[in-house]
């Protein structure tokens, strides 16, 4: 785990709800540029073949540029706008071996 003044990165796997990859796809593009707003840089975006999942790896220079990504008013928003067509995700701290 890092202190609240280190380097933070994350393995976000984002899997689109059934029937609705290309929401899923437009909703990641839309979240994905508020990073910067939060000191975020994302390294690498992925798509799986079949084109229903996603894998970023996402830097942030502190967990509070993390944390404040998660509770920016404009991602939430969207977040609730889409409701069950929003893409589910699982987010793992990862550090270099």
């Amino acid at each position: 785990m890092t202190t609240p003044n280190e380097n933070l990165t994350l393995v976000a796997i984002v899997d689109m709800a059934d029937g609705h990859a290309d929401t899923g796809r437009r909703y990641e593009d839309r979240v994905l540029a508020l990073l910067g707003r939060h000191g975020g840089v994302i390294d690498w975006r992925l798509r799986g073949t079949d084109g229903t999942s996603e894998v970023h790896l996402i830097r942030f220079p502190s967990r509070a540029g993390y944390e404040s990504f998660m509770v920016d008013p404009e991602r939430m928003a969207y977040r609730a706008a889409l409701g069950e067509t929003a893409p589910t995700t699982r987010v793992i701290e990862v550090e270099s071996v």
